[in-house]
């Protein structure tokens, strides 16, 4: 396996391991800190986050807030990272990386404007036809329309991406749910469909790197870390499904999502 370096010793325009820590597990029966990426209710989450917080030099000393929604700051520091990822970069687009966009915004689903002003007007026809037409990705990536050329002026819808700072299965129907909704109801080029996560359980990643084309692919933001976790303390189980991710080309290490994004 191509060997990369691990998020601790990139650049600091890559993205910052603040994003992980440590903290008290909520529990009577637990007193000591665990990685904020742990499920403390399963032993192998416990012993890979362990183990990818001492390959990323991440010390109990970087103690969480106890109320802090790692998810919401896991979602701006990877779009802060992917904007100053774009940034550096010499292209011949101007890429725009925002968060909370509707999908109604872009070229390709501006129909949806169109029929969401129907809905508001007809709530038997809400009640009837459903929403499932409304989706906002987390972080979209899309190319203003004089790069693009395309119908009337709204953005190029390039990317998609879904920011699950940890994977639990009502997340994996959610982003299904989601990306279908994409694919579905795009009209002209299906925009790319990425999750990116933190999660340290191969067999919940796997959860949602396998499927039939709802995402293109999983980038792990502490791949190297996890490589090494799971090849250390990682039971026979989480071994298999990470070998069969990575053999796959289902989970890619995170830090080339930039550079694949631009080139495709």
């Amino acid at each position: 396996m191509k060997s990369i370096l691990p998020i601790s010793k990139l650049p600091s325009t890559s993205l910052p391991t603040d994003v992980f820590g440590w903290r008290n597990p909520d529990s009577k029966k637990q007193k000591q800190l665990v990685p904020n990426i742990v499920d403390v209710g399963n032993d192998q989450s416990i012993d890979l986050a362990i183990e990818m917080m001492s390959f990323l030099n991440v010390g109990q000393d970087r103690i969480r807030p106890p109320r802090e929604n790692p998810g919401k700051r896991f979602e701006v520091a990877v779009l802060d990272h992917l904007r100053m990822q774009f940034q550096q970069r010499e292209t011949t687009s101007e890429w725009m990386v925002e968060r909370g966009n509707p999908a109604k915004g872009f070229a390709q689903y501006a129909h949806l404007g169109a029929i969401d002003e129907l809905m508001e007007k007809s709530p038997e026809l809400r009640a009837t036809i459903g929403t499932d037409y409304m989706v906002t990705p987390d972080i979209t990536v899309s190319i203003p329309d004089d790069s693009a050329g395309l119908m009337g002026g709204a953005p190029w819808l390039h990317a998609a991406i879904s920011c699950k700072w940890t994977i639990r299965s009502d997340r994996v129907q959610n982003i299904r749910h989601e990306f279908n909704g994409l694919i579905r109801h795009r009209r002209g080029r299906q925009p790319h469909l990425i999750t990116v996560t933190a999660e340290p359980l191969p067999s919940r990643i796997v959860a949602i790197a396998r499927g039939t084309g709802e995402l293109d692919a999983v980038y792990h933001v502490a791949y190297d870390a996890l490589d090494q976790a799971v090849r250390r303390v990682g039971n026979e189980k989480q071994l298999a499904d990470w070998e069969e991710c990575v053999n796959l080309r289902r989970i890619l290490p995170y830090e080339r999502l930039a550079e694949t994004l631009i080139r495709w």
